[in-house]
């Protein structure tokens, strides 16, 4: 299946998901591509979302700070198996079409007391591989964004967000989506401890669509911030609603 042609010569769509897929692979922020393109933020947002279309001028600047080009005349969707592997669930692209989008991503500040730390989380179907991938932007240590693939098996109903590095795991399980679609769980990584150590850490997690909050702030969000209470409140509900647990 293929993509709309613009009368410039470029899917829109198309554009999007190039867009997309180099913001990931390059570890950028949007925020930071929009100011090295020289257009706001704003209007790269409503473009990748699909709520207003990409302008041939608004291209040429983020082609000019890519150094690539995002448009592909004529490009068509590589595609890929119809269901996910049967170790990541075995499920269909149409059934889970739901969970595809952008999300807030809300945890604990593993450093600061009472702090929220606040990135995007963009979960998508991958058409070449033929399953759901995530990746991560919008972290004050981008070095550290993480990208995997997501795991949907029916028999527990959870979700889980799976990065593999060389043998290293970070999982994020999230619980059955509420009507909001907001999703909460657990997130298990590393944490840098005395000098080169790396401790394992846990903390409750929260996944807010983006469209949701539109005026979502994202690094670290402490305690007299604006949203810093409305984050926190979003973030209890995991423990709250009984999406995790922590036990010692």
């Amino acid at each position: 299946m293929g993509w709309a042609m613009t009368e410039q010569g470029f899917s829109n769509e198309g554009v999007a998901a190039r867009l997309r897929e180099e913001i990931a692979r390059r570890r950028i922020s949007r925020q930071g591509l929009a100011e090295t393109a020289r257009v706001s933020i704003s209007t790269l947002e409503k473009a990748l979302s699909g709520r207003r279309p990409f302008t041939l001028a608004t291209i040429v600047k983020l082609e000019e700070a890519l150094g690539a080009s995002l448009r592909r005349p004529g490009h068509q969707r590589t595609e890929g198996p119809s269901l996910a592997p049967p170790h990541m669930g075995t499920y269909a692209r149409q059934a889970v079409r739901w969970i595809e989008g952008d999300y807030l991503t809300l945890r604990a500040s593993f450093g600061d007391e009472g702090a929220t730390y606040a990135y995007r989380t963009q979960i998508q179907w991958d058409d070449a591989q033929g399953h759901l991938a995530f990746c991560e932007s919008e972290r004050l240590d981008s070095s550290f964004a993480q990208s995997g693939f997501v795991s949907m098996p029916n028999l527990s109903g959870h979700i889980y967000l799976v990065t593999s590095e060389a043998g290293q795991y970070r999982l994020i399980v999230l619980g059955r989506a509420t009507r909001e679609k907001r999703m909460f769980g657990l997130l298990s990584t590393l944490q840098v401890g005395a000098g080169s150590q790396l401790v394992p850490v846990s903390c409750p997690v929260a996944f807010v669509p983006i469209g949701q909050i539109p005026d979502a702030e994202f690094g670290l969000i402490t305690p007299g911030q604006r949203l810093a209470e409305d984050y926190r409140a979003i973030l209890n509900t995991a423990l709250d609603q009984d999406f995790c647990r922590l036990r010692t």
